[in-house]
């Protein structure tokens, strides 16, 4: 079975609770961009359907984008990866945003636990699924840049997408092949509402990755912890 005969043939199919017969989940898939093969196994069309039909379009592009970005870095810095591991990670890598699978834990924790029952439902061999789960949690830590590829490329990646690409690992031609595929549909203003959304019905999660800057930014009501005050709080007598 090809993409485009697994898209159409998606009616009536759930996963994790998301319908993918939807009009956006039936959208065409390019096989390749600037030059970086779309992974096509069965697994990646299925993750790919998930994540479009979870998330706003613009942030399903944002995912997208990240695999290509991420991929680009990764062949500038002369870097070996599993493309399949990669692209997993980088389709799933803002499913704690999203509204069906948003949760009490930080964002890229939430996203990688949804992500591994996703990968144990379909039986993905246990390794990589624990490399997708750490190129997930990690992406928004520089703890991943010094990790294995296909985690620190995740990070690379949707870090080049959110505040621009390196010129010396992303060409011109490259960048403007991308957005051209893949459009920003007004990412910023987009995105930055997205992840105040989050901290409002979830400020818990707010730890000290950039979303506790969005809410200490525009979420008024957000009083994040102190670790200070856990400190001071801690049941012993001294």
């Amino acid at each position: 079975m090809n993409r485009r005969e697994f898209v159409n043939g998606a009616a009536g199919i759930v996963i994790g609770g998301i319908p993918l017969g939807s009009a956006a989940a039936q959208e065409p898939f390019p096989s390749a961009v600037a030059g970086v093969r779309i992974v096509d196994s069965e697994i990646a069309r299925t993750a790919t359907a998930l994540a479009r039909a979870a998330s706003p379009p613009y942030l399903f592009n944002h995912a997208v984008r990240t695999f290509l970005f991420g991929s680009l870095i990764g062949r500038a810095l002369g870097l070996k990866w599993d493309d399949e591991v990669l692209y997993l990670a980088c389709m799933l890598h803002d499913l704690g945003l999203t509204e069906k699978f948003e949760g009490e834990l930080p964002f890229e924790i939430q996203g990688a636990e949804q992500a591994k029952r996703f990968l144990e439902e379909h039986s993905y061999a246990k390794h990589k699924a624990g490399l997708v789960w750490d190129g997930i949690a990690m992406h928004a830590s520089l703890i991943g840049h010094y990790k294995q590829a296909e985690i620190r490329l995740v990070g690379e990646g949707a870090g080049a997408d959110v505040l621009g690409p390196d010129s010396s690992q992303i060409k011109q031609a490259e960048l403007d092949e991308v957005l051209r595929t893949l459009p920003r549909l007004q990412f910023k203003k987009s995105f930055l509402q997205t992840c105040q959304d989050v901290v409002r019905r979830y400020p818990a999660g707010a730890t000290r990755s950039f979303m506790r800057d969005v809410g200490e930014r525009y979420v008024r009501e957000f009083r994040p912890r102190n670790f200070c005050d856990a400190v001071v709080h801690a049941p012993f007598a001294e």
